[in-house]
């Protein structure tokens, strides 16, 4: 005790200074506000569309719902950070270098943390028929094979997607010929019903050729850019709902397929 009572008291530790370095301020901005993203092709005609359209679609979310989304954000998917997005719109351009190994990987710990990356052929009234590839589509196929993602299927009428704002049948573009693809769902039970997936996991991936951006886009105007190529009368108003769908459906996730257990939780409360 009188050893221990006689040594020299240590000095207090200090933290080490932290190494890391600053956050860049631009990416503060960026994730200070809700924000959709397109990705940057190098083709203007195609990045003008993407811009325009997820501008458009930026209206009708602020009229519609209580986001109040900033302005869209084109990205390069080599150099820039992807997390602050929660939706990223990608129109597939064919003739174009796939990206990197390093490039895929970034892509896919962007879907595995929760971005919905919505992939768009634009190419729905040029698919062969008998089911052969266009170019956009052999372009896609290239870039999937070495992604990790999960199997897919035709978007099911009973998906989360049809109804996490507005109820819809299908989802159409500037065409309505296309099939839209989303992460396989589990088998339906004995009463028909799908159960909700756990969590909040929602698809991490959207294909369609419907040509999305160009129904949604607006001048300065706020007037459409692109003609509609359909019979349907209300399909630019039907795109622009596929459009609010997408965003509620990445940041509510499965709230509204969690609703179906609301009355059995409900029961065993009150037991």
């Amino acid at each position: 005790d009188e050893a221990r009572a006689q040594a020299p008291a240590l000095p207090a530790a200090t933290p080490a200074p932290d190494q890391r370095p600053p956050i860049p301020r631009e990416l503060f901005a960026a994730g200070a506000v809700t924000r959709l993203a397109y990705v940057v092709t190098g083709d203007r005609t195609v990045d003008e569309m993407s811009k325009a359209g997820l501008a458009g679609l930026n209206l009708v979310l602020g009229a519609r719902t209580a986001l109040e989304p900033g302005e869209a954000v084109g990205v390069n998917v080599d150099r820039d950070e992807l997390a602050f997005f929660p939706v990223l719109y990608w129109p597939i351009v064919s003739g174009r270098p796939i990206p990197s190994s390093e490039t895929l990987r970034k892509l896919e710990a962007y879907m595995k943390g929760g971005g919905l990356v919505i992939f768009d052929t634009r190419d729905a009234m040029s698919a062969r028929p008998g089911g052969g590839t266009t170019p956009e589509g052999d372009q896609l196929r290239r870039m999937l094979q070495t992604l990790d993602i999960p199997e897919l299927e035709p978007l099911p009428r009973d998906h989360v997607l049809t109804k996490t704002f507005y109820i819809l049948d299908g989802f159409v573009g500037r065409y309505d010929a296309g099939t839209t693809w989303v992460e396989i769902l589990p088998p339906a039970g004995a009463d028909g019903r799908r159960p909700a997936r756990a969590g909040d996991n929602v698809s991490p991936i959207v294909i369609t050729s419907n040509d999305l951006a160009s129904a949604w886009a607006v001048n300065r105007r706020g007037e459409p850019m692109v003609p509609i190529s359909g019979s349907d009368p209300r399909q630019r108003e039907m795109a622009l709902r596929a459009g609010v769908n997408l965003v509620m459906y990445a940041l509510t996730g499965n709230y509204k397929a969690d609703q179906v257990h609301v009355p059995a939780l409900l029961e065993r409360l009150g037991q």
